[in-house]
């Protein structure tokens, strides 16, 4: 998934091997991922696909099947491990990774420390952003949700990158060998005002904390914890549209409010049934979808405060 081995490096003339984990794409709404093997084979309602037939192959191939269906194999990224991970929590999707990330001022080399690891879809996103030389720290309470975990990121290379501990960060606080170790510290718990004292001293200099939390509860008695050592403490929530665009009749297709779009107007001639010409117009609209995305959570953020 990532370019911390120089083997596994991803580039446009990687060719898929045995061992190596691959997304299939079937459509735009149905990806799988599989991990490639000799004698494997991967079926679906297009038909049954031979792992041997993929070996060799440039990521991003279009493969057939034995009834003539095809689906794509592409390489492992974490936007695409985000929408087929396996759920064992609420997981936090793109738009708050990507505001996450920014926020957090990640860069390569960067230790970061998140509390609690739950599925692994922002994990994996840390990872790539301190990569090569930098070190994400996960802890989580549960013990069978930290071993998935782990196996989901060995099977993603991310073993040099990523440590998984089990702890109860909440009521026992990160270990003592963190102290001043930390460039940023992301939580997302239940109560995480209770960790927000261990996390300052985890913390460089300058560094910075971010708490996911769905509830504006939460969010209060986070800010009320993060005065004591903190500054510029602000809270945000990401909202995601998605839109369709396509050339239509502007009568014919409305959004959900009953309003349309109409970004380019063009006019198409038509010869109607009395032998002349007529004109047509049409219109390319956009239309926001219907299975938009609403709230998720609220994303805090705070930079410790400097001491000196």
């Amino acid at each position: 998934m990532l370019p911390c081995d120089p083997t596994k490096s991803l580039s446009f003339d990687r060719r898929i091997a045995e061992g190596d984990l691959v997304i299939v794409y079937e459509r735009h709404d149905s990806m799988k991922p599989v991990k490639v093997s000799a004698n494997g084979v991967f079926q679906n309602r297009f038909g049954a696909f031979k792992h041997s037939g993929w070996i060799g192959k440039p990521f991003g191939s279009k493969v057939l099947s034995n009834k003539g269906g095809f689906v794509y194999l592409l390489a492992p990224t974490p936007e695409l491990w985000t929408l087929v991970l396996s759920h064992r929590t609420q997981i936090l999707y793109i738009a708050d990774i990507s505001f996450v990330i920014m926020y957090l001022e990640l860069v390569p080399g960067c230790v970061v420390l998140e509390s609690g690891t739950g599925s692994g879809s922002l994990t994996t996103s840390l990872a790539r952003a301190i990569a090569p030389n930098g070190h994400v720290h996960t802890f989580d309470f549960h013990e069978q949700r930290a071993a998935s975990a782990r196996e989901d990121f060995e099977t993603c290379g991310l073993s040099s990158l990523v440590t998984v501990t089990v702890r109860d960060i909440q009521g026992e606080g990160f270990p003592d060998e963190l102290i001043g170790k930390a460039d940023s510290v992301f939580l997302d718990l239940p109560q995480p005002w209770l960790a927000i004292p261990s996390a300052a001293k985890m913390l460089q200099q300058d560094g910075v904390i971010c708490s996911f939390s769905p509830c504006i509860e939460q969010v209060q008695k986070s800010g009320l914890a993060l005065k004591s050592s903190f500054t510029e403490i602000r809270t945000f929530e990401v909202l995601l549209s998605h839109y369709e665009v396509r050339e239509s009749s502007t009568r014919s297709w409305k959004d959900g409010d009953g309003g349309f779009a109409t970004l380019k107007t063009c006019k198409k001639r038509q010869r109607s049934t009395n032998g002349e010409r007529s004109s047509e117009t049409h219109s390319i609209v956009a239309r926001k979808c219907g299975e938009t995305r609403g709230h998720t959570g609220y994303l805090t953020f705070a930079r410790l405060c400097c001491t000196s």
